[in-house]
């Protein structure tokens, strides 16, 4: 065989493997759903077909509709499905256990990104097809860079990079440490004293490649410093902050426990509380007003208060502030949302094992919100939040092809998103139980 019909042997098997691969990645999925929440209907809808090509919703019909020529159907007619869930507050560099603490010292960068990649598949395979990270040591951009490349397989994450405090506020990375090692962290590390010392921490997430800015706009409950709930950043501080996050295009999210912490937070234009235990009616009318989300996380202070319980589990400065402040997250999301202000689905993953997200549903519908609107929560309106809604959120033509399964009716029995047996992101499936 000369070397012109090698070439030729060559290119023809180049142009077949090429025209299998666009074959293949074109064909069409059809999914027949037993039972259907769109993500935007208040009403479950049974018997639909969901069509997908090239990752995309194309079309979402009545009944069940046969494969074209070539097609692949895949049978969900025995499940409810539903949108690809999101949590809007995560941390995927971590996660509780009774070392955690000594980890900060015993860790190296890659140690974090390996369990950083596990648990944001424990994430994925609850179901979880979206995340907000809200900070960690830098890891979590790489985890999710790695991710949108396909070098491992994930939920699609937004993330906040190293989050902002004060000195010894919440999240300084030298709390608890000896004088010797504390050190002045900076603006580069996330530490912020001044209007000046805020924008240059800003313009760093965002060199650093983040997608949104976090704050600690009060103490916390698990850093080890004695303030659990009083404000941190000066109004300036956080006007900067939002002003020079605006300018590039990213959002803030606030963490926060105590009332004036979040009064200067969303007069500053944050775009979501997390937590807001203590909020009083002056924080839900200022949030009301300027339609500031809130993501409660009651699955943390849940679980924080349990483990507060155990000797020795958190450092002695830290087991006041969870048995104190865990407790209340719960009667303070019923006050929330009875007074309308907008919610969206997030759970302080990390404070309790990942993957145990679904938690947050129960705890919502025993809250008192209609097991379809906790759906929501975690769909649409999370979409919403992150203003993603033109192509996630729901289902329907148009919108890329997130959707998760259970085999039960989650309006019949919230705690049924325990066991999510089917996962699909971008029209790839990552779970079909």
């Amino acid at each position: 065989m000369n070397k012109n019909m090698i070439q030729t042997v060559k290119t023809t098997l180049m142009a077949v493997l090429i025209l299998t691969f666009v074959s293949a990645y074109a064909q069409k999925t059809f999914i027949h759903c037993g039972n259907l929440i769109d993500g935007k209907s208040d009403k479950i809808k049974s018997q639909m077909t969901v069509i997908i090509e090239n990752g995309t919703i194309v079309a979402v019909q009545k009944g069940f509709t046969p494969p074209d020529a070539g097609g692949q159907l895949i049978d969900l007619s025995n499940k409810t499905v539903m949108p690809g869930l999101m949590d809007m507050h995560v941390h995927l560099e971590h996660e509780t256990n009774k070392n955690r603490y000594l980890e900060r010292f015993t860790l190296n960068p890659a140690d974090k990104a390996f369990r950083a990649y596990g648990y944001a598949r424990k994430n994925l395979m609850a179901g979880f097809t979206t995340v907000r990270d809200l900070a960690g040591s830098g890891v979590n951009i790489a985890l999710k860079n790695a991710i949108n490349q396909g070098v491992v397989e994930g939920p699609r994450i937004y993330t906040a990079g190293r989050a902002l405090t004060i000195t010894g506020g919440h999240g300084d990375p030298t709390n608890g440490f000896r004088l010797d090692l504390m050190g002045d962290p900076g603006p580069e590390m996330g530490i912020v004293n001044g209007v000046e010392d805020a924008r240059k921490a800003v313009r760093q997430r965002y060199k650093n490649g983040a997608d949104l800015i976090k704050i600690a706009a009060t103490g916390g409950v698990l850093s080890v410093s004695k303030d659990g709930s009083g404000p941190s950043f000066s109004e300036e501080e956080i006007q900067m902050i939002v002003k020079t996050a605006s300018d590039l295009g990213m959002h803030v999210a606030a963490h926060a426990h105590g009332a004036e912490g979040m009064k200067r937070a969303i007069r500053s234009g944050v775009r979501t509380i997390e937590h807001g235990t203590k909020m009083d009616d002056e924080v839900i009318a200022l949030m009301k007003q300027y339609g500031t989300f809130y993501v409660p996380t009651v699955s943390a202070g849940r679980s924080v208060a349990e483990y507060a319980k155990i000797e020795g589990y958190y450092p002695p400065m830290v087991r006041p502030k969870a048995l104190e402040i865990g407790p209340l997250i719960q009667s303070t999301f019923e006050k929330a949302y009875k007074a309308g202000v907008k919610i969206a689905f997030g759970t302080d993953a990390a404070v309790f094992p990942h993957g145990e997200n679904w938690k947050e549903f129960v705890y919502m519908v025993e809250g008192g919100m209609p097991p379809m609107e906790a759906i929501q929560c975690a769909t649409m309106r999370a979409a919403e939040l992150l203003e993603i809604d033109d192509t996630l959120g729901s289902v329907e033509a148009g919108k890329y092809a997130d959707l998760v399964a259970v085999d039960q009716n989650p309006l019949d029995n919230i705690a049924v998103m325990e066991n999510v047996t089917f996962v699909m992101k971008d029209g790839v499936v990552y779970k079909h139980l």
